[in-house]
């Protein structure tokens, strides 16, 4: 079976169970990535297994893999990325909102910038944050945030919600170090400076058209804040009403929030400067030895769960209480690494089809121009499969030697295309979707005009300005 026709079948399953039928998401996703697999012929996952650089004893073994097997591997690979930093950014959250350690935030922003200046310091804020650290650990540090300002203008939260994926998500995949745009550089020959200054400049252009929808989208549609699982609308209220001298400092309260933030990004560029060389000083040794240890995502974000955690005890002092605010943490966490998980797993067996094999075949049929060309294909690998990062691999190994064709203009702009289609179309098998609905409790429909959507936007501005630049200023 063709694997086009087989993600037309798994898409309609996810689809039809969550709109229709009602079902939960969790059910829907794993019923839809076992449609999937079960359509999915040995020799698919055979061709995927190859294409991902395996032997061919260890493709032909992969392929062989039962159905069962393979759904839970897809499942645990997901838990096993993610699972550990949604548990912990779910205590570092409900703390910093316990404690007033977020209200506290807010306050001092308000205080600096100004109400109607915050959605626009949240945006820069957030693109700026996801050049060195990945758009969901971000968003897990911002979320607390994001809530506290909805409680002060309920009718801004959706701004403000806007505001920080579209800083985030444009960064993920336009500027090294972000494992995508990394590899596409490399991948075609391209300095990483100029690589960075493209995607900044591009990245600039686009989180501005983003930030533009985001405005007339919360005029056009009312995004309630909703209670979740870890804390109610009206505990949020009550926090808001707390006096400036019964809040932890400023100082404190952005501990949390801005410590996991410099160790990941300490280790991101500890890697970028020091790693491979021999000739290393003792300081440089030991610099990269403590950014690698404590800059790994997962340590990180145990150090700032525990400082969270003290500033919250602080405030509360109630064992009880202490405990059931961590239960109720982890509890709403565990429905989100579910969630997620099953995502993944379904993003996955959609990647086992072949379907980034199948594409590259179809555009061997068809001239189009490359700049187009290449964001259209990055943007049906990303809608097909769920992953970002794997639609611009996928893409650069389909175009990849096109950057040696004599082009009118500089490569970067080939690679700015495919990182700009990566952004389309997010929807339910991304487990970045599932992670932003469930953290900010958003209805699924909600979850596609306040997410999916602002991607579509903000990639089709990147298109416009990139074929712009590549004309206006080739570089060749």
């Amino acid at each position: 079976m063709d694997p086009i026709i087989i993600i037309l079948i798994g898409t309609a399953v996810v689809l039809f169970c969550i709109l229709v039928l009602r079902l939960h998401a969790v059910i829907s996703l794993l019923l839809a990535a076992l449609v999937t697999a079960l359509l999915t012929p040995p020799e698919l996952i055979y061709g995927f297994a190859i294409s991902t650089g395996m032997g061919e004893q260890e493709a032909l073994k992969f392929s062989q893999v039962s159905l069962g097997k393979r759904l839970g591997v897809a499942f645990g690979n997901t838990s096993g990325k993610i699972g550990i930093l949604i548990a912990l950014a779910s205590i570092i959250g409900t703390s910093l909102m316990r404690s007033g350690g977020a209200e506290r935030i807010v306050r001092g922003l308000l205080r600096v910038l100004g109400k109607k200046n915050s959605s626009v310091a949240l945006l820069f804020s957030s693109f700026t944050l996801a050049i060195p650290v990945f758009f969901d650990t971000v968003f897990y540090l911002m979320i607390p945030v994001i809530k506290s300002l909805g409680i002060k203008n309920p009718r801004k939260f959706g701004l403000y919600l806007m505001a920080v994926i579209a800083g985030g998500v444009m960064a993920h995949s336009l500027i090294p170090p972000t494992p995508g745009p990394l590899f596409v550089a490399e991948t075609m020959g391209i300095d990483l400076g100029v690589m960075m200054i493209g995607g900044i400049g591009i990245g600039t252009i686009t989180i501005l058209a983003g930030y533009g929808y985001a405005k007339w989208a919360n005029m056009r549609w009312d995004l309630p804040m909703r209670s979740t699982p870890d804390i109610s609308v009206e505990e949020l209220k009550k926090v808001s009403e707390v006096d400036n001298k019964d809040l932890p400092s400023l100082s404190l309260s952005l501990l949390p929030v801005v410590l996991p933030i410099f160790l990941i990004t300490g280790n991101t560029f500890s890697k970028m400067f020091f790693e491979g060389k021999t000739d290393l000083t003792v300081t440089q040794e030991s610099i990269t030895t403590i950014f690698s240890v404590l800059g790994d995502p997962n340590i990180a974000l145990f150090i700032s769960a525990i400082l969270a955690m003290y500033l919250m005890w602080s405030r509360e002092k109630q064992f009880d209480h202490f405990k059931k605010y961590i239960y109720e943490a982890l509890t709403s966490a565990g429905m989100i690494i579910l969630i997620t998980s099953a995502g993944g797993a379904f993003g996955q067996m959609l990647q086992q089809t072949g379907i980034g094999i199948r594409i590259q075949e179809l555009s061997a049929n068809y001239q189009m121009a490359i700049l187009p060309m290449a964001f259209i294909i990055t943007a049906i690998v990303r809608s097909a499969q769920g992953s970002a990062t794997i639609a611009m691999v996928t893409t650069i190994g389909i175009i990849g030697g096109i950057a040696d064709a004599g082009l009118a203009f500089h490569p970067v702009y080939i690679a700015l295309a495919i990182g700009c289609g990566s952004k389309i179309f997010a929807w339910m098998n991304d487990s970045a979707f599932w992670i932003i609905t469930e953290m900010s409790g958003m209805k699924e429909k909600e979850t596609i005009r306040h997410f999916s959507v602002l991607l579509m936007v903000m990639a089709l501005a990147g298109l416009i300005a990139i074929m712009i630049g590549s004309k206006l200023l080739p570089f060749a």
